[in-house]
């Protein structure tokens, strides 16, 4: 490993001392681009000498650098839904030029502009890459009104989910776990509320969404299916901004205003549900005290020192409270706070250092309150247990010049497991069955670079270093090896005091993306990456829940290792007007943890004698084609794919489908505007149905039917296809001076489809002879939602 580490730390200082020879003769000119109305600043802005290769895009702070030859030279910006701006640098010493663009002037123009090159996914290098800003998510038809950012991550190729109310979503076969999701660099572990019918994301504070589904760039790391990189708004700078919605499910608000203009900025946004408040009238008895709600705060500030510093403090606090009358009580949420600093050291070298705090906890609640005499004795149970991280990660970017650009950073992550604490109360007496806290470190360095020769070929290829250590105070387990399948036997512990290494893992992981281009309109990419994940959601329902446990890698459980390949082909039409794609991947994932038949994940010291280490597979093909330009505009994503894991001990050692493995998934999305005031919006979606175990016959003893599988296969079965139509329309008010307000009217389920979640089985209430499959649907009519949305 040490060795590893020397060769790329050596690596970054010999790209770095060849940068003397690339600047001779040519200087630098870097900046940052904003927006000029609010101040935000502008991802991805494409910034480049017109009629030629030579081009970069400003970073996730709006940030630039180009360097070119002395002389007299035109520079472009250039960004969907803004007007160009060009200007003409002398450039006899390096240049520092902030820009700020304008929207475009007119509604009309918002349908009409032409996309820049840049922006489309045929001229960035990384392969399964899907960006997403707030305004392509609003034109999507909304569940109950709300815009929702895992909704829309949905509608794109390779994602999925086992139906309504999962928590969690799918990514090329991996499973929710799998999936690195941020909020402005800060790890979120449960992304939604409402148990999956919304997310967590105020879409008042967003501001932009990455998801990278393979080829990854060495910078992330920690997961092995995706990265979900959600950027929050900066806050306007510029003047006192309202936005908000009132809806039939909930109501939110953001206040936005500088704190010194042109400086200094901040942003609070808000939300909370109703649902009980709506329902307490119609609740009498035992459940007039039930809690059915969320809320959460967002929040984010930032100051600017000068053209050189700049401080960002940005924050998430969310809760689920479900209380059924006073016996039962759950609930959970994430907290969230992250600290950067913005250093640009010289015109081509600009440091990000983040410092963050994650937590996601949940307790659950019984009690015998509701008593029929006072003769009984006082009975409950309280459960509670968290994640607690810490991360520091300083990422360094170095624009050699217009065709090298090299990313390099270090990480470091350490964590606390909480796995569980449940206190039983029975009268005065209290059983306690906790299970120890466990303490792990992550760290990682990596370095990469982009090279773009020409227009017609570039290539990013670097690698990433990972270390993983697990911490004292705690018990290394030992176990006998058994028949694959059964639970094994306990032969032997060893403790560790605080702070002492129980277990080390270490892997190097290679990245590498390249592309070429034929033309402007037709382009092929390959990549390859490893990557790993140290961490694991213990679950053995048919998908997460809020209560699932998450547990570190130790001397029982190996870190999973994914090895991914992808290669695709572009499509750019000459007029901007349609974009399409075609990517192949096929991966494969070692160590991913399976379960004994009947395992035991509850407050189980011996946990680890029920996992089974399995092998993952998932290959398929995605199809995408977006139109751009146009009063209709919209996209068709379609995914063929298979998602298969081998166990030792399960379902007869052969390949088994995975629970959520869907081999069809399409999503067709059309918007329309018929004029400045009104626009429509719909989205169909068809899935094959997920697979499940069914019992194939059964066994009769003394009068009881006893249902077993007599092929021992898991997923032998697969439920109904999935599909559903949605449907929106959009009335703009008239604008009165700053206040602009619109209606949003929604359906879901438009033709009230019963999806099923899944299939159980049980005696016909009116033959008792005979037994009868029911089919369990989370939403099974037509659901309207209705939303008044509001800026001022």
């Amino acid at each position: 490993m040490k060795s590893r580490a020397i060769m790329l730390f050596a690596a970054i200082c010999l790209i770095l001392s060849a940068s003397k020879t690339f600047a001779q003769a040519k200087y630098t000119i870097s900046g940052y681009v904003k927006d000029k109305t609010n101040g935000e600043s502008l991802i991805g802005i494409s910034v480049g000498k017109p009629g030629t290769s030579l081009g970069t895009v400003t970073n996730q702070y709006g940030f630039y650098s180009i360097t070119l030859p002395a002389g007299d030279q035109e520079i472009q910006f250039s960004f969907l839904g803004y007007n160009s701006f060009k200007t003409t640098v002398r450039l006899q010493k390096n240049t520092t030029l902030d820009v700020n663009l304008e929207t475009s002037s007119s509604t009309l123009n918002e349908v009409t502009i032409r996309g820049d090159k840049q922006e489309k996914a045929i001229n960035t290098l990384n392969t399964s890459i899907n960006r997403l800003d707030i305004a392509q998510m609003k034109k999507l038809p909304t569940f109950m009104g709300e815009v929702d950012v895992l909704k829309a991550i949905q509608t794109l190729p390779g994602v999925n989910t086992v139906g309504e109310g999962a928590s969690g979503f799918n990514v090329r076969g991996g499973n929710s776990d799998e999936n690195l999701i941020l909020l402005d660099e800060a790890p979120v572990y449960n992304s939604t509320h409402m148990l999956g019918f919304f997310s967590v994301f105020n879409p008042d504070a967003v501001k932009s969404l990455n998801l990278i589904k393979g080829g990854f760039p060495a910078e992330y790391g920690g997961r092995t299916s995706s990265v979900l990189d959600i950027r929050m708004k900066d806050g306007n700078n510029q003047k006192l901004a309202l936005n908000g919605g009132i809806g039939n499910i909930f109501s939110r608000l953001s206040v936005e205003a500088p704190i010194v203009k042109d400086k200094s900025s901040f942003i609070v946004a808000a939300r909370r549900s109703y649902i009980d408040v709506l329902m307490k009238p119609f609740l009498k008895g035992d459940m007039k005290d039930t809690k059915l709600n969320f809320y959460d705060i967002t929040a984010k500030a930032n100051y600017k020192f000068n053209s050189n510093n700049t401080l960002f403090l940005s924050g998430y606090f969310g809760r689920d409270v479900f209380g059924f009358g006073k016996d039962v009580n759950m609930n959970w949420g994430n907290a969230t706070a992250t600290l950067r600093w913005n250093h640009v050291f010289n015109n081509r070298l600009f440091l990000n250092l983040t410092s963050y705090y994650s937590k996601y906890d949940y307790s659950l609640q019984f009690s015998n309150s509701s008593r029929k005499s006072a003769d009984e004795a006082d009975q409950g149970y309280d459960w509670t247990s968290n994640i607690i991280n810490y991360g520091l990660k300083p990422s360094f970017t170095y624009y050699v010049n217009a065709t090298n650009t090299i990313h390099f950073g270090v990480q470091g992550i350490y964590y606390t497991f909480k796995p569980g604490t449940g206190i039983g109360t029975q009268g005065d007496e209290q059983h306690i069955r906790s299970l120890a806290d466990k303490h792990a470190l992550e760290s990682a360095v990596y370095v990469d670079h982009e090279y773009k020769p020409n227009k017609h070929f570039g290539i990013q290829y670097g690698a990433r270093l990972s270390s993983y250590q697990l911490l004292g105070k705690g018990i290394e387990y030992y176990y006998a090896d058994t028949t694959p399948g059964i639970r094994k036997r306990l032969i032997g512990t060893k403790e560790y005091g605080a702070g002492e290494n129980m277990k080390t893992y270490a892997y190097f992981e290679p990245r590498i993306s390249a592309k070429y281009s034929f033309n402007d309109q037709n382009a092929v990419k390959v990549a390859y990456s490893r990557t790993s994940q140290f961490m694991h959601q213990l679950s053995n329902t048919a998908s997460p829940t809020p209560l699932d446990i998450w547990t570190p890698s130790s001397n029982n459980i190996q870190p999973m290792v994914s090895n991914q390949y992808t290669v695709g082909y572009f499509y750019n039409s000459p007029n901007d007007s349609y974009e399409l794609s075609a990517e192949a991947f096929y991966k494969t994932t070692d160590h991913q943890l399976d379960y004994i038949d009947n395992a035991d994940l509850q407050l189980n010291p011996y946990i680890e004698a029920d996992l089974l280490p399995s092998q993952g597979r998932a290959y398929g093909l995605e199809l995408y084609a977006k139109k751009d330009i146009g009063k209709t505009t919209g996209w068709i994503s379609y995914t063929l794919s298979r998602s298969e894991r081998k166990t030792p001990g399960i379902s007869l050692n052969e390949w088994f489908l995975n629970r959520y493995d869907r081999t069809h998934n399409l999503n067709v999305v059309v918007t329309h505007t018929l004029n400045k005031r009104v626009s429509l919006s719909a989205n169909w979606v068809f899935a094959s149905g997920t697979p499940a175990t069914f019992a194939d016959n059964r066994l009769e003893f003394q009068g009881w039917d006893i249902p077993y599988n007599s092929t021992d296969k898991r997923n032998n079965y697969r439920l109904d296809p999935y599909h559903r139509l949605d449907f929106s329309m959009t009335l703009k008010g008239k604008q009165l001076h700053r206040w602009k307000g619109e209606w949003v009217f929604s359906l879901y389920n438009v033709y009230a489809r019963r999806n099923p979640y899944t299939i159980y089985f049980r005696q016909d209430p009116d033959n008792t002879d005979k037994k009868e499959a029911v089919r369990l649907s989370i939403i099974g009519s037509i659901i309207p939602g209705i939303t008044y949305n509001f800026k001022f």
